[in-house]
């Protein structure tokens, strides 16, 4: 079995090879594993290299070291094959795949890593590609959208640069109009956001699904319908807690701004003609429509051994 290391150079504050790479040489050597380090050069490059990797047959454990973003990458040129599982070293700015199990500790464990264990989990397919952990519409991607001006910043990491994209797009048009078509119902009203979630958390540790379920097979929605500005602190704050959703049902603090849905299918149109931002595992784009449908137990990925 081969390990290899995916690491993208440029992922988080800083240099993620200048420290990492050392220790990825020191644990591979004292567990005498074949192992490989590959540097990424430019973005998609992940993807292409995930797939060379994997296309031999050979059993191979992929390690996507960088962010969100690094193993969406990795997780999409290993698809569809059965002889490689995709790893996450979390140094980017959110890291939030790896707080559907715990946070980034374990997963820094490199060595705990390479003795892991193999987890199938689903994924959610769009019209733009494949995310893993959630997709999201309105306010929250246009905070998204924001932040890559904001986490360099002196003493910005991910949950603060987050919070100041927050207030910048806070400060323009709020809410749009929406048709969103689910498995069995419609409905159309004025949203501030929508989110389509595999796992529980995005956008540096807000916790938009607390009950998502990686392995059910289903997406939960989340919907917020279009308040004032006065009351989006409010609402934001709760939301980033996960308050908003108690067992399976929006808690009742929120009954009259939320909704929440189990789907396995989402389709969204904008009817106000201006184009939301979507992003999918922190990738951002302008769309008039969306669609997103659950793809059970597709990917096969990696979680640190339990000692």
């Amino acid at each position: 079995m081969r390990h290899v290391f995916i690491v993208n150079p440029i992922s988080g504050k800083a240099d993620a090879s200048g420290v990492l790479v050392p220790q990825i040489i020191t644990a591979a050597k004292s567990l005498g594993v074949d192992y490989e380090i590959l540097l990424t050069e430019y973005p998609g490059h992940a993807v292409e290299l995930a797939a060379q990797q994997s296309e031999t047959g050979e059993e191979v454990r992929l390690y996507a070291c960088g962010g969100d973003g690094t193993f969406n990458e990795v997780i999409r040129g290993a698809r569809g094959r059965a002889n490689a599982a995709v790893g996450c070293i979390p140094c980017g700015s959110g890291n939030d795949f790896v707080r559907n199990f715990g946070g980034r500790e374990p997963f820094l464990d490199l060595p705990r890593m390479m003795r892991g264990q193999v987890m199938e989990i689903d994924l959610i397919q769009t019209q733009n590609g494949v995310a893993t952990t959630i997709c999201s519409a309105g306010l929250d991607a246009q905070v998204a959208y924001g932040i890559p001006k904001f986490r360099r910043l002196p003493f910005c990491g991910g949950t603060m640069a987050y919070n100041l994209s927050i207030v910048q797009s806070i400060c323009g048009p709020l809410g749009h109009r929406l048709r969103v078509k689910t498995d069995d119902e419609v409905i159309t009203g004025e949203f501030l956001m929508l989110t389509i979630c595999n796992g529980r958390a995005y956008g540096g540790g807000y916790i938009a699904a607390p009950e998502a379920d990686m392995q059910d097979g289903l997406l939960d929605l989340v919907l917020i319908r279009k308040i004032g500005r006065l009351a989006v602190a409010r609402v934001i704050g709760g939301y980033k807690k996960g308050e908003h959703i108690q067992n399976g049902q929006i808690a009742p603090a929120y009954r009259d701004i939320a909704l929440f849905r189990r789907v396995r299918r989402v389709e969204v149109e904008v009817l106000d003609g201006r184009p939301i931002v979507v992003t999918e595992d922190g990738e951002c784009r302008e769309c008039m429509s969306l669609s997103a449908q659950v793809c059970p137990l597709d990917a096969r990925i990696l979680l640190p051994a339990k000692n």
